[in-house]
């Protein structure tokens, strides 16, 4: 797989993303330090010793949901986004499709089958105890040179693959058995295959790692987790200490880059009686209305489905919680309204590719001052949102990036004549709202919701079950 499906010859990148995500800090130095005995095993003794070693430091004592839960949401990212055009051009032309690698067979699947449609996944099996996995492979091993050619026998028995392609010279057994059979050079130079070329594109994925941690992408990762992580404190007392008017200057100041484009609406006049205006915002991360309070200079509420109490604490906005019961919900909106502006994410969930998720249509229903905004934002180290892990860490994940950027941009308030007000259905205003947001970031708006994203990354509909410590209509905030 690597160096053959994949421009990368190494598969550490892989396991060092697992590592970092089912054991955190404290797994992913224990694969680094082990890293030089597995380049001295592989490249010097033995192919096969050099895999054990990397599966033993990076599986050992994980329970074996967690490595499919990372398989299926986070590695199908990294590994589209490296893979060679040229023998993806091979194998896409062919009828049924076969994969043999040395790789565990439950790293790799998930993303094979269910985005480039392989048939039939050839890998290492790991050994498993009481549902965790013990760091060892099952017999016949680590699947290599000959064990590979065992592997293709048992599974074609006397039917002949049509082509082979490899990459090193432990592939050729498993080539001799094929009526065609293709070295791929090592031309990593070479540009990958674009999402938008893969059968099934990746819309969802999940992680905190922005970059593919390379040997020593992953040093200098470990080196700056404890100095972000005080910058983050930094940047997210800041926020939450100073008056709004000053945020965007201190943010500024400590490395965090806040562009705002169009013009924003002024304050509502109470008293005139002017109700305030929605926001209705594209969601990047839970810190959108953060950023747009900070664009406008003044605190604007937020309304949200599921927030942590770290975040709710930390937050220097109101942040108002849903409680799914939709007269309820309204109600509460109407009254938020009435006291000033408010902003809303209908999207109900991040998305972290260029797609808009299917936007919620009950804001049409409340009010008909309604200025969409475009959020964009650029990260290069971590990402701020997640689907698996404890979302009290998002906005220190953003804020521990060297120099985070937001970009906020206010687009045209929607006209009378294109609201509930004037006639038009909810449904058909949130769509169009969608679609001029798209537009306006040549993004591609789709009709994927809160629940797919989950289904997907976590294997649940994302609701959040707990016991509320206040009513739902309570306004927290600091």
């Amino acid at each position: 797989m690597d160096g053959t499906l994949l421009r990368g010859r190494s598969s550490f990148p892989y396991f060092a993303l697992i590592a970092f995500e089912v054991g955190g800090i404290l797994r992913l130095l224990f694969l680094l330090l082990v890293t030089p005995l597995v380049g001295l095993l592989y490249y010097f003794i033995s192919e096969s010793a050099g895999i054990q070693v990397l599966i033993f430091a990076t599986f050992a004592g994980v329970r074996v949901s967690e490595i499919e839960s990372v398989a299926r949401a986070v590695l199908p990212k990294f590994y589209s986004s490296d893979l060679h055009p040229e023998s993806w051009r091979v194998l896409s032309a062919c009828k049924k499709r076969c994969i043999l690698t040395a790789n565990p067979r439950i790293m790799v699947e998930p993303f094979l089958k269910d985005f480039l449609g392989f048939d039939t996944v050839l890998g290492t099996e790991i050994a498993t105890y009481k549902g965790k996995a013990t760091g060892f492979v099952c017999l016949p091993g680590v699947l290599v040179g000959k064990k590979k050619a065992d592997a293709l026998k048992k599974a074609f028995g006397d039917v002949q693959p049509e082509i082979g392609l490899g990459d090193r010279h432990t592939d050729i057994p498993f080539m001799e058995l094929c009526k065609e059979g293709y070295m791929v050079p090592a031309e990593p130079e070479v540009e990958a295959v674009t999402n938008d070329k893969l059968p099934k594109p990746i819309i969802f994925h999940d992680g905190r790692l922005v970059l593919k941690p390379t040997p020593l992408m992953a040093l200098l990762t470990l080196l700056w987790l404890p100095v972000g992580f005080f910058l983050a404190c930094l940047r997210i007392s800041a926020g939450a200490l100073l008056p709004m008017p000053l945020v965007y200057y201190a943010f500024w100041a400590l490395g965090v880059r806040v562009t705002v484009k169009g013009t924003p609406p002024p304050p509502p006049k109470k008293s005139t009686g002017q109700s305030g205006v929605l926001f209705i915002c594209s969601h990047r991360t839970l810190l959108d209305p953060i950023f747009l309070s900070t664009a406008l200079g003044r605190p604007i509420p937020a309304v949200t489905y599921s927030v942590s109490r770290l975040s709710e604490f930390i937050s220097p906005i109101k942040t108002v919680r849903l409680s799914r019961d939709r007269a309820r919900d309204a109600a509460m909106i109407k009254k938020l309204l009435e006291e000033g502006d408010l902003a809303i994410c209908p999207e109900g969930t991040t998305c972290r590719e260029p797609f808009l998720l299917r936007f919620s249509a009950l804001f049409a229903e409340l009010t008909d001052e309604l200025v969409p905004v475009a959020m964009v934002n650029r990260m290069s180290m971590f990402h701020g949102t997640t689907a698996r892990g404890w979302k009290g860490m998002d906005p220190f994940y953003f804020f521990m990036n060297p120099s985070p950027a937001y970009e906020v941009t206010f687009l045209n308030k929607l006209p009378a004549e294109l609201t509930c007000g004037s006639g038009k259905s909810s449904h058909d205003v949130a769509n169009y709202i969608q679609r001029v947001i798209a537009a306006s970031l040549s993004y591609e708006y789709t009709g994927f919701t809160r629940k797919d994203k989950y289904r997907a990354l976590a294997g649940n509909d994302g609701t959040v079950v707990e016991k509320p410590l206040l009513q739902p209509n309570k306004v927290m905030g600091c």
